[in-house]
């Protein structure tokens, strides 16, 4: 090359573009409460992607004769600690499923269970609706957004949705339906609708 010969410019082979970074979805926490055996640890059973834990333990002579069975004949375990289990929403969201225990001797346990949650989901029967009292009471206390979710069992509920808002003495923003624990869409769609219930309270 002779000293007249323009220079070629040297330019830099094209580069892959930079893979965009993938955001994981936003944790939330959700309490699942009620009272004893009303179907909380089924809920969680029912809708989580992970293998729940759960912390039942045997029901002994003692505890049957202190826990209400009349109900729930067949039932032989019940939640001394809580249930969790996790569900991805969509992928911009990820629930954390923390199901407290239903008996009033373990309430000592709420306040720990229930801290950083954005709602609730109580769980009624409404063959014994008293059972659901404390857990309305506490969530209304604490200014929890939260919503009545009665269990159908064995297909049925034995009262109105306008009975049950009526004996709970719930207001009319609180949502009340039903759904069945044992199925998997149904415990999403409630699950939801104490989402929406949230997100009305952040933008109120």
């Amino acid at each position: 090359m002779t000293m007249t010969e323009p220079l070629t410019p040297v330019t830099a082979a094209p580069s892959a573009a930079a893979p965009t970074a993938v955001r994981p979805p936003l944790p939330v926490k959700m309490v699942i409460a009620g009272g004893f055996g009303v179907g909380k640890t089924t809920t969680v059973g029912s809708i989580s992607e992970i293998e729940p834990l759960t912390t039942e333990a045997a029901i002994t002579e003692v505890a049957a004769g202190v826990d209400d069975l009349t109900h729930t004949p067949a039932k032989t375990t019940t939640t001394v600690a809580m249930d969790f289990g996790c569900v991805t929403i969509d992928p911009t969201l990820k629930l954390y499923l923390f199901g407290t225990p239903g008996q009033e001797r373990f309430g000592f346990m709420w306040d720990d269970i229930v801290e950083g949650a954005v709602g609730g989901l109580v769980v009624v029967d409404t063959r014994r609706l008293d059972d659901c009292y404390a857990a309305v009471d506490y969530f209304e206390h604490k200014g929890i957004p939260f919503a009545v979710a009665v269990n159908a069992f064995d297909g049925k509920v034995e009262h109105s949705l306008e009975e049950v808002r009526w004996a709970l003495d719930v207001s009319e923003g609180v949502p009340v339906l039903v759904f069945d624990a044992r199925v998997r869409g149904s415990v999403r769609d409630a699950l939801l609708v104490v989402l929406e219930q949230a997100l009305a309270r952040t933008e109120g």
